[in-house]
């Protein structure tokens, strides 16, 4: 009976789950991943979307934060003791497995609490760090899945995943506005003679375009510093190539995010994927 509880619990959590679903970038770019890997990877992506959720299933900060606690105790437990939750009991083998530190983990907590307070990053650098601590976190664990340990391919790996995140607030920023949460630094929107909470009114949307044009331009930058090298799992690199894209299309359509969420098709997607993933086959068979 405990096997088959086992196998259920796996079952939901196994490549492709609620967050890796079939047309997302996420799930695109696990498909190309090594085959033992991906179930790995779907369960690390699970355990940040679980934790993401929960500033977007509660309302009530405080009540949100006690929800969040009971996940870092979790965590705690998942690295020390037997943890409660199903996608626990999946993530501790993954764990064990590749030798994962907490830390990674505890970074997502953070920056879903920092969400639940609204705390807002006061300058452009403050916003690069909430990004790297968040999605950079998720590659770096894929990374390190991959057998990557090396202090610099690591930090390459955050900082594409910071890049992504940007990406991903650019598209998003129209809901995010009106749902309070949008996240631009202050200092600039101060410079404009803005504040989050004029933003947050339709009267100001027509600045939006503006504040995203600006936002692209340092993820663009944040990008063409990075090494897009074949050092990096194939899975980062299409992710990468994906939101890169993404991203153009955002440009190409003046940012207009107020009303309305763009994106890429599923068909799109799976070419960027497959060009990317069959550029790397070839260079190895070059070799």
């Amino acid at each position: 009976m405990a096997g088959e509880r086992a196998g259920t619990a796996l079952d939901e959590w196994r490549f492709p789950n609620r967050a890796t679903p079939v047309g997302s970038s996420a799930y695109y770019s696990l498909r190309f991943a090594p085959r033992e890997l991906r179930d790995d990877l779907a369960v690390l992506s699970a355990w940040r979307y679980q934790i993401h959720e929960i500033p977007d299933r509660v309302a009530d900060p405080g009540v949100a934060r006690i929800k969040l606690q009971w996940w870092r105790e979790e965590l705690e437990r998942t690295y020390t003791d037997t943890p409660h939750h199903p996608l626990s009991r999946v993530l501790q083998p993954v764990v064990e497995r590749h030798g994962l530190p907490q830390a990674p983990f505890t970074d997502i907590a953070e920056c879903v609490e920092a969400e639940i307070l609204r705390r807002q990053p006061a300058t452009e650098a403050e916003l690069d760090a909430t990004c790297e601590r968040d999605l950079g976190t998720l590659f770096e664990l894929i990374a390190r899945c991959h057998g990557l340990h090396d202090a610099d391919v690591l930090k390459t790996a955050r900082r594409l995943g910071g890049f992504c995140a940007r990406v991903y607030l650019i598209r998003d920023s129209g809901a995010l506005i009106r749902r309070g949460r949008a996240l631009f630094p202050s200092e600039q929107l101060s410079a404009l003679g803005l504040s989050h909470e004029a933003l947050a009114q339709r009267e100001y949307h027509d600045r939006l375009p503006e504040l995203l044009a600006s936002a692209a331009d340092r993820a663009r930058t944040q990008l063409a510093a990075s090494d897009l090298s074949r050092d990096l799992p194939v899975c980062i690199r299409i992710r990468v190539r994906i939101l890169a894209s993404l991203l153009d299309e955002l440009a190409g359509a003046d940012f207009a995010v107020v009303d309305r969420r763009l994106g890429l098709t599923p068909l799109r997607k799976l070419w960027l994927a497959w060009r990317e993933s069959f550029s790397e086959w070839r260079m190895m068979n070059d070799e």
